[in-house]
């Protein structure tokens, strides 16, 4: 069971880390994907920053915390997905739902989910070495 979290947590620390390089290189191309428009030379910067900051530091924790087994670097993703997933909870109170809302809630919902049965995992293996 450690070694399918361990997987699974590859698995979203190279989705995230495969997100967060976009934005970093390419961040028109992908911001419309996420529903977001640059304003300007600005704009595309704060696209390279921030969405790059958010996908690539998630990702790094996650593959920290999967190569060590280890849970407590799994916290980091999970308090940004957390806090992202809680932001469209709010936006959905809010401004309502529309075709798009369900989607990215779904995946930030199941990143959630794996990082914290390997954070479970991973705490639980660590006691007994």
């Amino acid at each position: 069971m450690t070694q399918l979290m361990r997987i699974l947590v590859f698995g979203v620390a190279v989705f995230n880390l495969a997100l967060g390089l976009i934005f970093l290189l390419a961040p028109t191309r992908i911001a419309p994907a996420f529903n977001v428009l640059p304003a300007g030379v600005q704009g595309i910067a704060t696209l390279r920053a921030d969405f790059s900051a958010f996908f690539l530091c998630g990702a790094a924790f996650a593959l920290v915390g999967a190569w060590r087994q280890a849970s407590a670097p799994l916290r980091v993703p999970l308090l940004l997905l957390g806090i992202a997933l809680s932001g469209r909870l709010i936006g959905v109170v809010v401004d309502g739902v529309v075709a798009t809302t369900l989607p990215p809630m779904v995946a930030e919902f199941a990143m959630i989910v794996i990082l914290a049965l390997a954070y479970r995992r991973f705490d639980t293996a660590g006691r007994g070495r």
